[in-house]
């Protein structure tokens, strides 16, 4: 019998990503997102391409609106991984200038989407007897820098959700893991910070060589749940090899 899983922010990026390697892994997968044409076309495509694709239903889900996260948790006969990755950064304002419309935006996807999501499914997680929460969030989560305040608390927060549920679920067959990339380039997530503004959404990868794409975030994911059920992985950081921190790069010099 094969486990399902259920991405969110399955749209694009990171979310895509890991929709596809959880179908290779033998997950029937769940597709939730907001934007309906991009998951039908994905889930057409994981069908065709994916060799031994299981089942690939797309569902609309806005993880801010509950009558979307009900609707999402109704359609499931079950649930056995949970991959909590809808969200994103808006804005690289100092705290001075804070567009707190913004902040509150952030933490509406970031945190309260991620916990109205888990608290729908947590009991069909538990049902199934080895569930599995995976929560995407950002070294932006444990390493602060200018300019980042809004999605820092963000993606703080979740981070101490994330660790207070596996406190309150140790004695439940549910797993619990942070997956922490570092600088990732995807087609969306700097393009949606700076308001479609392309030449400033390019600026943060330029001379950078070999950022992560988002495969290697999903290959994180799928590494995480595939792990023998008594084996949680807390925690995974990943960057790529030229950074240190968030705001320590190695850039090549332009010529």
């Amino acid at each position: 019998m094969r486990k399902t899983a259920v991405v969110t922010g399955a749209s694009s990026g990171i979310g895509a990503a890991t929709a596809r390697r959880l179908a290779a892994e033998g997950f029937d997968v769940v597709l939730a997102a907001r934007r309906r044409e991009r998951l039908e076309a994905l889930a057409q495509e994981i069908s065709e391409e994916v060799p031994g694709a299981g089942r690939i239903v797309p569902v609309t889900l806005d993880v801010t609106s509950q009558e979307s996260v009900d609707a999402l948790a109704a359609g499931l006969r079950g649930c056995h991984v949970l991959v909590n990755n809808a969200g994103g950064a808006l804005g690289l304002d100092p705290v001075a200038n804070a567009d707190l419309d913004e902040w509150q935006r952030m933490y509406d996807s970031n945190v309260l989407g991620l916990v109205r999501v888990t608290r729908a499914l947590l009991p069909k997680l538990i049902a199934g007897g080895d569930g599995h929460v995976v929560n995407v969030t950002s070294l932006a989560a444990h390493f602060p820098y200018e300019g980042g305040a809004g999605y820092n608390a963000a993606k703080h927060a979740a981070y101490a959700v994330n660790e207070v549920m596996r406190l309150e679920l140790v004695a439940e067959p549910v797993r619990v893991t942070e997956i922490a990339p570092g600088m990732v380039k995807t087609e969306e997530f700097s393009l949606v910070r700076f308001h479609g503004d392309a030449e400033k959404a390019a600026e943060p990868y330029e001379g950078v060589p070999g950022p992560l794409v988002a495969e290697d975030v999903a290959d994180c994911v799928a590494w995480a749940v595939t792990r023998p059920p008594h084996v949680n992985i807390d925690r995974i950081d990943v960057q790529p090899r030229v950074q240190a921190a968030p705001y320590k790069l190695h850039r090549e010099p332009r010529e």
